[in-house]
C-alpha cells in the first residue's frame, strides 16, 4: 500500500473511544498548578467505595521504562486527608514512602503539592510555560485498588489556555481523561501546555491508527511541519520491520516532546506514546531529535508488547531487574538507526559510522571481560540514571545493554543473511517474536498476557534459522557469554570494509584527562588491560611528565603518543595524593575501526556484495 502523509493541525487532542469499564468507582485525580512559577504541583484525589479497613497510600518509587530506583516521594509535600463529609483524617507516614488513613467513612479525600523542576522522561517539571507530567513521580495510589478505573481532571493555571497531550483516554471534556487501571495511568505521561500539534495516518485502510505529534517547543510552524513528514516516514518503515502495528488502545499513537532550553535530553517508551526530551531546537537538530523518535517508536513493538517476563508485571515499588535489555533496548538501538536509514533520512556515511562507534565500544570493553549481556542487563538497576555518593568502577565493569545489544542485533542480522542466502533476516526473527509474544495482546489494557523468557528467544532463533545447534552456539557465546562478533567477515558480505581508523598509530588506551591549574589530571577509570593501566596510572593522579618532557595540558600527552609508535615506551612522572611516581608506559597499536564502503577503499563491489547490501539496508516498504 502507499503510505499518506496527513499533517493537518487539529483543534484539540480527544479521539472517539469508548472509556474501558470497571466494577467499582474510580479514582479521581485532579491535578492544579496555583503557583507554577514556584515549580510545584496540587493533587487532589478521592478514593471511595473502599473496605472499612485502612487505606494504604503508597508514592511510587520506579516508573515504566525505568529500572533503578528513584524515590519520588521525596517531592512530596504538605500531605491532608479528609473523609467523604469534610472531616480531617490523620495520613499517618509508615514509610518514606507510604501513608496510612484510619478512621474514613468509606471515603478518602487528599491533597498535597508535588514539586517537580525537571523536564526528562522521569520526573516532573511544572513551571509558567506548562506542566510535564510523569505519573509515577506525581500521583499516590491506593494498594488493594490497582484494577480501578482512574479518571484526571487538569486545571489549568489562572489565564492559561493549555491543552493536554497524553494517552490517557478521553472523557467528557477536553481537560478530563481516563485510565482503565493503574498500570496504563502509570504509563501515561502527559504534557499540559500551549503545545503545537500534527496529526497523520499512513494508510487509507479503514482504522488505521492514527499518529499525532505534540510539541511544546519555541520554534515555527515549518520546524513542525519538517519534523512531522520525517516521523511519518519512521513510522512507515518501522511498520515494515515488525509487519503490521500494533493494535494500540483508542488506535492512537502519540509523540509528546518538550524541545526547551531548559529541558534534559531524553526519550521514554510508553505503550501508545512516547516521551522526547531536549534543549535543541528542532530546527538545529532535526536530525538528532528524529533519531530518539525512531528508537521509541521500535519500542511500542520492543518491549512495550514483545515483553519480558522480567518486566511484566512492571512493579513500581522496586527496582525491575531483567536479564533481557540486550535485547529490549540494545535490539531497539539498532534499529533506531537502520530504520532512518532504509527511510532515506540518514546517508551510508552515517549509519556505517554509527555501527563502527558500537563495534568499537563492545571489543575494546573491559567490562566484556566482567559480565555477559545478560548479566550487564541485569546491572541496570545500579547504572539506570541512579545517583551515587561514592565511586564507582563502572568504567571497567559495565558495557551498556544498549551499546552491546546493537552490536549483537548487527551481527546477528548479518549471520542470519549470510547463513541463509538472505532468505533469513532479524526482521523475520522480530516479526517471529511480535507474532507469538507481542500480537496476541492482554485481557486488561496496557498488559501483556505472554511475555518471554531468554529460553523463549533461543527457541525462537532456532525455529526462525531452522538450526538448534546455532542459536544453542550463538546464546552461548554472544548473549550468556562474553565473546564479539567476527564483524570484518560478516560486513564484507554487504561490500563494507572494516579497516583501522589510524593504521600504526599508538595508543595508551582510553586515558581520560583533563586540565587542572597547570597540571594534567586523569578523570576517569583508567580501562583494565590498557598501557596505561598496566603502567599503575588510575583516576585522579596528577601527570607531570609524559615521553620526552614536562606537560600542562592534556595535549601535551596527546601530542607525545601520537609522536611515538606502537612498542615505544614513554617514560612518566605522576603525582597521587601527594606523593611523586615514576613509571613506563608501553604503547600499542590504536585498534579501532573504520566501515568504509568497498567501493570507496580500493574495492569492487561485486553484484552479490551490491544485493546483499540493498536487501539489508534498502527499505522494506512497498511503493514508498
Amino acid at each position: 500500500m502507499r503510505p499518506i502523509l496527513r499533517a493537518v493541525l487539529a483543534l484539540f487532542l480527544l479521539v472517539g473511544v469508548v472509556p474501558f469499564a470497571s466494577a467499582q468507582a474510580p479514582v479521581a485525580y485532579r491535578l492544579s498548578f496555583p503557583a507554577p512559577e514556584h515549580r510545584w504541583m496540587q493533587v487532589e484525589v478521592t478514593f471511595t467505595d473502599l473496605p472499612a479497613e485502612p487505606l494504604d497510600v503508597r508514592m511510587s518509587r520506579s516508573s515504566p521504562g525505568r529500572y533503578a530506583l528513584h524515590e519520588f516521594a521525596k517531592n512530596v509535600f504538605g500531605m491532608a486527608a479528609t473523609d467523604g463529609a469534610g472531616r480531617p483524617l490523620p495520613a499517618e507516614v509508615r514509610d518514606v514512602n507510604a501513608w496510612t488513613v484510619a478512621g474514613h467513612d468509606g471515603t478518602v479525600r487528599l491533597s498535597y503539592r508535588v514539586f517537580g523542576d525537571r523536564v526528562d522522561g522521569t520526573y516532573l517539571g511544572v513551571d509558567s510555560t506548562h506542566a510535564h507530567v510523569n505519573m509515577p513521580a506525581a500521583l499516590v495510589w491506593g494498594r488493594g485498588l490497582e484494577a480501578r478505573e482512574a479518571t484526571v481532571e487538569f486545571v489549568p493555571p489562572e489565564g492559561a489556555s493549555w491543552r493536554v497531550a497524553t494517552q490517557l483516554l478521553p472523557g467528557p471534556s477536553p481537560l478530563t481523561f481516563s485510565a482503565p487501571n493503574l498500570a496504563y495511568l502509570m504509563d501515561s505521561p502527559s504534557e499540559f501546555s500551549d503545545i503545537a500539534l500534527r496529526t497523520f495516518t499512513v494508510s487509507d485502510t479503514p482504522g488505521a491508527p492514527t499518529f499525532r505529534l505534540a510539541v511544546h517547543h519555541l520554534g515555527s510552524d515549518a520546524d513542525m511541519d519538517a519534523l512531522a513528514a520525517d516521523a511519518r516516514r519512521v513510522v512507515v518503515e518501522t511498520a515494515g520491520v515488525f509487519g503490521e502495528f500494533p493494535r494500540f488502545e483508542g488506535n492512537t499513537y502519540t509523540f509528546i516532546a518538550d524541545y526547551l532550553p531548559w529541558a534534559s535530553g531524553d526519550g521514554m517508551e510508553h505503550r501508545n506514546s512516547t516521551i522526547l526530551t531536549s534543549a535543541s531546537a528542532i530546527r538545529s537538530n532535526r536530525g538528532g531529535l528524529v533519531d530518539t523518535i525512531a528508537h521509541e517508536f521500535v519500542h511500542a513493538w520492543n518491549v512495550e508488547r514483545i515483553r519480558p517476563r522480567s518486566l511484566e508485571p512492571f512493579d513500581l515499588e522496586r527496582a525491575n531487574v531483567s536479564g533481557e535489555l540486550w535485547l529490549a533496548e540494545g535490539f531497539t538501538s539498532y534499529y533506531g538507526p537502520l530504520v532512518q536509514h532504509r527511510a532515506d533520512l540518514t546517508s551510508l556515511r552515517e549509519l556505517l559510522d554509527e555501527l563502527a562507534g558500537t563495534i568499537n565500544a563492545v571489543v575494546a570493553a573491559p567490562g566484556r571481560q566482567v559480565r555477559s549481556a545478560v548479566e550487564m542487563s541485569q546491572f541496570a538497576a545500579f547504572t539506570d540514571a541512579a545517583t551515587w555518593l561514592d565511586r564507582t568502577v563502572f568504567g571497567n565493569t559495565f558495557l551498556s545493554y544498549y551499546t552491546w545489544g546493537e552490536a549483537i542485533a548487527l551481527g546477528l542480522d548479518l549471520e542470519l543473511r549470510s547463513r541463509s542466502d538472505g532468505a533469513t533476516t532479524l526482521d523475520l526473527f522480530m516479526q517471529a517474536l511480535w507474532r507469538e509474544f507481542g500480537a496476541p495482546g492482554g485481557s486488561r489494557p496496557g498488559t501483556v498476557d505472554k511475555p518471554y523468557t531468554l529460553d523463549d528467544v533461543e527457541r525462537t532463533l532456532a525455529e526462525v534459522a531452522g538450526d538448534a545447534t546455532f542459536a544453542r552456539d550463538f546464546f552461548a557465546r554472544y548473549i550468556r557469554g562474553r565473546d564479539a562478533v567476527d564483524y570484518a567477515a560478516l560486513l564484507d558480505r554487504a561490500g563494507i570494509v572494516a579497516r583501522p581508523v589510524a593504521p600504526g598509530q599508538a595508543t595508551a588506551g582510553a586515558l581520560v584527562v583533563q586540565n587542572a591549574g597547570g597540571q594534567v589530571r586523569v578523570t576517569a577509570s583508567v580501562p583494565f588491560g590498557s598501557p596505561a593501566y598496566d603502567a599503575g596510572l588510575e583516576r585522579d593522579d596528577l601527570i607531570l611528565e609524559f615521553g620526552p618532557g614536562t606537560v600542562s595540558t592534556g595535549g601535551d600527552v596527546d601530542r607525545a603518543i601520537r609522536n611515538a609508535r606502537p612498542g615505544d615506551e614513554l617514560a612518566v612522572v605522576f603525582e597521587r595524593r601527594g606523593e611523586r611516581r615514576r613509571a613506563v608506559v608501553r604503547l600499542v597499536e590504536d585498534t579501532r575501526i573504520e566501515l568504509v564502503p568497498a567501493e570507496n577503499a580500493g574495492q569492487s563491489l561485486t553484484d552479490a556484495q551490491r544485493a546483499f547490501r540493498q536487501a539489508w539496508l534498502g527499505s522494506t516498504v512497498t511503493g514508498r
